[in-house]
């Protein structure tokens, strides 16, 4: 049985690939800042497979290597990480951002992806196996209006990604990121720090992507032999075509 920790596990892509890697038999390490939310998932899927929780704030160094470093016997090889913990806050001309926006985006996009990976790559290196998928976003492959430093933290996933596959390579480790466009999640409320009223006219009027069709493409991605790597794969809604372009009225 294989090993996977996901982080951002308590809602969202993160928790419906858990979900889908249960169906796959697969062990889980799931790993958020909310207990109750952790808790409540380890009660849907420990009938299927074993579930071990860690709460945890991925900007919070000390906590990251603390908590990975102590897991319990039977959860101490990690053969697949899901990197997916990530948010936007704000939407502003880059001239009036608030810099605690900033550094929150930069602290868990791009400082706690690489907190985590660096907790669990030197175990996949012993093992001379493992897998790692990297959730960016389209932001990370465009720039659009007031999109500014998500999208550099975006870029910033993407260029890491290459960085690890091509790092990595001689260790048997594959590397791969998927980059969804719109999808439906508590992404937009978070972004708009509770308006709701914002949040759901960036999905009204088509069909967004919805947190199991991502689950289900990481799920396949993990899932193909071991000469297969998926490396990068943008993801979008058929009424999406470009960060700014989205036919909307139409479902």
């Amino acid at each position: 049985m294989k090993t996977a920790l996901i982080t951002g596990a308590t809602s969202g892509i993160g928790k419906h690939t858990a979900i889908e890697f249960s169906k796959k038999n697969i062990r889980l390490i799931l790993c958020g800042r909310r207990q109750e939310r952790l808790d409540a998932l380890q009660d849907e899927l420990k009938a299927s497979v074993p579930v071990h929780t860690l709460c945890f704030d991925v900007r919070d160094k000390e906590k990251v290597f603390d908590n990975i470093n102590k897991l319990p016997e039977g959860f101490t090889t990690i053969d697949i990480l899901v990197n997916n913990a990530g948010n936007a806050h704000g939407l502003d001309p880059i001239q009036n951002g608030s810099i605690d926006d900033w550094d929150a985006m930069i602290d868990i996009n791009v400082k706690g992806l690489l907190y985590v990976s660096k907790a669990v790559i030197p175990k996949m290196i012993a093992n001379k196996s493992g897998h790692i998928i990297n959730i960016g976003s389209t932001a990370g492959k465009e720039v659009y209006p007031n999109g500014n430093v998500y999208c550099a933290s975006k870029h910033a996933v993407d260029a890491i990604n290459k960085g690890m596959r091509i790092d990595l390579n001689s260790h048997g480790i594959k590397v791969g990121a998927i980059h969804p466009g719109l999808v439906e999640t508590e992404f937009s409320n978070v972004r708009f720090k509770g308006d709701t009223t914002r949040a759901d006219a960036v999905y009204n009027g088509f069909d967004p992507l919805r947190p199991e069709d991502i689950a289900d493409i990481i799920t396949f991605m993990v899932t193909r032999p071991y000469h297969v790597n998926i490396a990068d794969l943008i993801v979008l809604p058929t009424a999406q075509a470009s960060s700014t372009i989205v036919n909307k009225n139409v479902v």
